[in-house]
Parts: structure tokens; sequence; C-alpha cells
């Protein structure tokens, strides 16, 4: 065998699993593009805010935190804003609940973030909770803890083909042929396909694009200090990005898998709603890009051996909490791997199985 664990994909979820994975064996990653990190994780509004979620990813954010403050420059104070209009009361309330927030005045609201427009919003929230994440800090975290352990990261390494063979399977790439005990599927928005390319039923994931849009920062302020802002329902949101503001429609619109990009008339609705809870206009796009975000059919991950085949491991359906819950899903699945107890308490472990899906 060329590796105990062979990982295809190199997003958030793959590499954190090599750096696990090689703590118990020889591990190697087969990433498709020239760079880690390049669709879902490298286009995540990157925010640490646990209480986003189902309640299994809840609980999988929750167990991550120690990890993350345990690593210098992984988190950085952001906050949340919650921001609705008068007619969106109900939304409001359940958000202000669910994740939460104190309820603040508008006048408080705008004296964190002074462009929203008194004349629409209503109603206002805000949470400390939410942190910055730097995601290629961490990304090159683990990448540095795998290949210190003599893991093997390589990129332009398409899969073509997954065989098994004996005990274990022959993956066919770009990059060569490579023989594995045991393949784990922490393909992203592929991971249907890599199943069903191995011979095991796909579990009917399902890619959404989200877009997102890098403006000025609103009239000259300076934005550093601004939280999140985001609408009742999550019908948009805005954020501090390196002195500019990100603006995403928070859209979910259903995608084959591909390398995505923004769709403007989706984006030009999601500025519009953005720009009808602030006194500054839209007046250019510094840049725009979309990612995939690719949920299970109950949205909660997926982690563990496929009930059918259980050299065959996933670690999918990250959604939109792949880096927030990185270090607890990477801990576990070496974990079920390497025949321990995991970490995580067991009610939780079930949600989270393959086998839940029959």
């Amino acid at each position: 065998m060329d590796a105990d664990f062979l990982i295809i994909g190199g997003g958030i979820a793959g590499i954190s699993a090599a750096a696990r994975m090689s703590e118990l064996g020889s591990v190697i990653v087969l990433e498709t593009e020239e760079a880690l990190a390049h669709h879902a994780s490298g286009r995540s509004a990157a925010l640490f805010e646990p209480r986003y979620g189902a309640p299994a990813v809840v609980g999988l954010s929750m167990a991550s935190e120690a990890y993350f403050r345990s690593v210098p420059g992984v988190l950085s104070p952001r906050g949340l804003l919650l921001v609705g209009k008068a007619d969106r009361a109900e939304a409001f309330e359940h958000d202000l609940v669910d994740m939460h927030f104190d309820r603040i005045s508008v006048e408080e609201a705008r004296g964190i973030v002074p462009i929203l427009n008194p004349d629409v919003v209503a109603m206002a929230g805000y949470a400390a909770h939410a942190e910055d994440v730097d995601t290629d800090l961490l990304v090159q975290g683990f990448a540095r803890e795998a290949k210190g352990r003599g893991a093997k990261v390589l990129t332009k390494a398409r899969v073509t083909a997954i065989a098994k063979e004996g005990a274990g399977w022959r993956v066919t790439s770009s990059a060569g042929e490579f023989t594995a005990r045991i393949v784990v599927n922490a393909a992203g928005a592929w991971v249907d396909q890599v199943a069903a390319m191995a011979g095991v039923r796909p579990l009917g994931f399902t890619p959404y694009r989200r877009s997102m849009a890098r403006i000025p920062a609103p009239g000259g302020h300076d934005v550093s200090k601004w939280p999140m802002m985001f609408g009742p329902g999550e019908d948009w949101y805005a954020k501090p990005d390196a002195g500019a503001l990100i603006v995403s429609p928070a859209e979910e619109d259903l995608m084959e898998p591909h390398d995505a990009w923004a769709d403007d008339m989706v984006l030009a609705e999601g500025l519009a709603r953005y720009e009808e809870m602030v006194t500054e206009p839209v007046t250019r796009l510094i840049s725009n890009w979309a990612g995939l975000r690719t949920f299970a059919p109950d949205r909660v991950l997926v982690i563990g051996p496929d009930a059918r085949e259980p050299a065959f491991f996933w670690l999918a359906g990250q959604g939109g909490y792949g880096f927030q819950t990185s270090a607890a899903a990477s801990r576990l699945a070496a974990d079920l791997i390497g025949g321990r107890t995991p970490e995580l308490d067991a009610e939780l472990v079930a949600q989270l199985a393959p086998s839940r899906f029959g």
C-alpha cells in the first residue's frame, strides 16, 4: 500500500483530516486544483459563530473552540449586528433568540455602524460572540502538521477512477496511481460523484451557490471594527474585509458541482437589500465571486465509515460550517478511523454518522 489513508479533497475538511490522521499512519491528499482550499474553503465569509446551524452543527462548532483558541491568531474579535425592518419582526425575533443576540436600540446600532438608515431600520440586536477566522492560517497550520508527519499533499491531482483492490483501494489521478487501505471522501461539492466512482451509494448531497461582492468602504469610513451585519432570516449580510466591505445576497441556488461564479442579477438583488438598510449607496464593485455550500439532506455534516463499505469514509456536507467545525470534525474522523472512543458524546456522533441515511 502507498498509504494507510488517501484523502480526496484539499479544502479545510481534507487538510484538517490529514493533520489528524497523520498521527495514525501514512497519508496522501489528492487535490484537483493548483492550491489547497480553492473552492468553498477559499471563498468562505470566515466567521466563527458557534450558535449557527442545526444542533449537531452547533455541537461540532462548540467542540472546536478550544483548538482555535490554542492557536494564536486564528480567532479575532468581530461581533454580529442583526438589523431588520418593521415588516420582518417575526423573523427578527426568531434570530434574536436562536442566535443569542442582545436587543439594542436603533440608536445604539447606529453608534456601532453609523451608515444604518434610521428611517428603515426598526429593530436591532447585537452579539459579541462571533469572531473572524484567519482561514489561511488554519489551512496552512493543518498542512504543516500533516507534512511534518510525512503526509504527501498533491495538488493538480484530479481523481479519475477508484477501484476496490483486495483489502484496500486503487485510486487513479492525474498525478498518478495510488493504493490505500482507506479512502476518505472530503471532496466538497463532488462527494457524491467520488462515491459513485468508488461504487459506493451516493447519499444525496446538494451544492448551493452563494455569491459575494467586495465594495469600497462606505462613505470612506474605517470599517475595520464594524461587526458583521445581516438581515432577519439571513437574506443578506455584509462584513468588513481588508479595509473594504463584502456584501452577499446569501442566496441558496441549486447548482451542479463546478467552479462557481456570481450571478449578476442575484448579486444586484442582494446589494439592493443591503442598500435599503444604509445611507450610503453602492457606487462600484471592487470584485465579486461565488462558492458552493454543499449540504446533506438534513443539513448536518456526515462523518464516518460508509454503512455498506467501511473502508470508504465520509467527511462531507460541511455546508457553510466547514471552518468553524473543522477542529472537532477532523478529530472525530481520526478517532473513528483509529478505533478510539470519540471525544464527542455518543448521541452527537450518531447524528453525524452516514448510517442515518439507511
